[in-house]
């Protein structure tokens, strides 16, 4: 019997798309932040889970520099997206309809609006974590295959090779100092749950989603990582755990993310409504039972 994944008090994952419920709901309104913290609250999104991203590749734009971050807080099935002087972003896995955008205002007596133009930057419903060669005022000039082009990263221990943190004029390099947390496991975390969380949406190459979800697609880390925002502790102890206290959710950080090569994803509800519609053979079996995440292997 699979266990439900605890996040201290609450969930980390939900059954299904957990901001429908929000539309008619009025939040409290924060002087500071507007409706973010007790959105957070609401959908049970870690505060820890902070990363910060200063290149100008959202919808707000206009309101983004390395001086003016937008921040982004996740749990398993939802990422809430912010800048100061604008309005909140919301993307949701539902199990059955995919990655549910929405939107919500930051003045008073506003509610979460679902939104379908979202779908005009967000190609056929899926989110994107771009790394790119960003100017001195969060402009990119080009996509970048190295890590974090575009983003802060923070921690106590960082790759030696990233160019987070980095503003290029000319091709020459500036350092930054970060603003504020952008946490080096949250960010390493965050990328692979968006292209897992893809690829449960659309499920078009069952081996590519089968190859993610057991990361044979991963390059090893350069070097050790490790965060200082609290974000590893807490993910680590939302479970579950198997009989010998193993859990999914438990990092490596010195030559890969996770500690066994199996996404917690495994446990969401899109993937189980995925998995058991599944039946056939090759890769739609590959999918029901996926060498290493199933039989005794973390599967309480």
């Amino acid at each position: 019997m699979r266990l439900s994944i605890l996040f201290i008090l609450s969930a980390f994952a939900w059954a299904e798309d957990p901001v429908a419920a929000l539309e008619s709901v009025q939040l409290p309104f924060d002087s500071t932040r507007g409706y973010l913290p007790a959105l957070l609250k609401a959908l049970h999104v870690p505060i820890e889970s902070q990363i910060a991203v200063f290149s100008k590749t959202s919808i707000q734009s206009l309101r983004i520099e390395p001086a003016n971050p937008r921040v982004l807080y996740f749990n398993d099935s939802v990422v809430v997206g912010w800048v100061r002087g604008g309005f909140i972003e919301i993307a949701a896995q539902d199990p059955e309809r995919g990655i549910q955008f929405y939107t919500l205002q930051q003045r008073s007596n506003e509610r979460v609006v679902h939104r379908e133009d979202c779908l005009n930057c967000h190609k056929s419903g899926t989110t994107l974590m771009r790394s790119v060669v960003p100017a001195p005022d969060g402009i990119p000039s080009a996509e970048s295959e190295k890590l974090w082009g575009g983003w802060f990263v923070t921690g106590a221990a960082l790759p030696a090779v990233h160019i987070g943190n980095t503003v290029f004029t000319h091709s020459e390099k500036h350092e930054l100092k970060p603003p504020t947390d952008s946490d080096v496991v949250a960010l390493m975390v965050f990328a692979h749950q968006m292209r897992m969380m893809n690829l449960l949406a659309h499920p078009d190459n069952v081996d590519e989603l089968v190859d993610h979800l057991l990361f044979l697609d991963e390059a090893p880390l350069p070097s050790r990582i490790q965060g200082d925002s609290g974000f590893a502790e807490i993910f680590e102890t939302a479970g579950p755990r198997d009989r010998q206290g193993r859990s999914l959710r438990q990092f490596d950080l010195a030559r890969r993310l996770m500690r066994y090569p199996c996404s917690y994803m495994i446990y969401t509800e899109a993937f189980d409504v995925l998995a058991g519609g599944v039946k056939g053979s090759g890769p739609a079996a590959r999918l029901a039972d996926p060498a290493g995440c199933a039989g005794g292997l973390l599967r309480p």
